[in-house]
């Protein structure tokens, strides 16, 4: 099972990452990629100067943003939909 991570740290907060939170949310639901994609929140990635942030699997995505997420997913976990 492919795992991505929302950093929701307060400087990846405030930068916008609960909007791109529930975008991930809504592409792996509106996908039906549930039982393929777990996805989490942590605290902090340890990467505030660069976010906000994900991870994806053991990859750190930096600068994403709701707009941006849904084409990061899939051109990490190689999904063709």
């Amino acid at each position: 099972m492919d795992k991505i991570t929302v950093c929701m740290g307060s400087s990846c907060f405030g930068k916008g990452n609960q909007a791109t939170a529930e975008a991930v949310t809504r592409f792996v639901e509106e996908r039906k990629l549930e039982d393929k994609i777990e996805v989490t929140g942590c605290l902090c990635s340890g990467h505030c100067a660069k976010g906000p942030n994900i991870m994806i699997n053991d990859k750190l995505i930096s600068g994403v943003s709701e707009q941006s997420i849904g084409a990061a997913i899939e051109q990490e976990l190689g999904l063709t939909l």
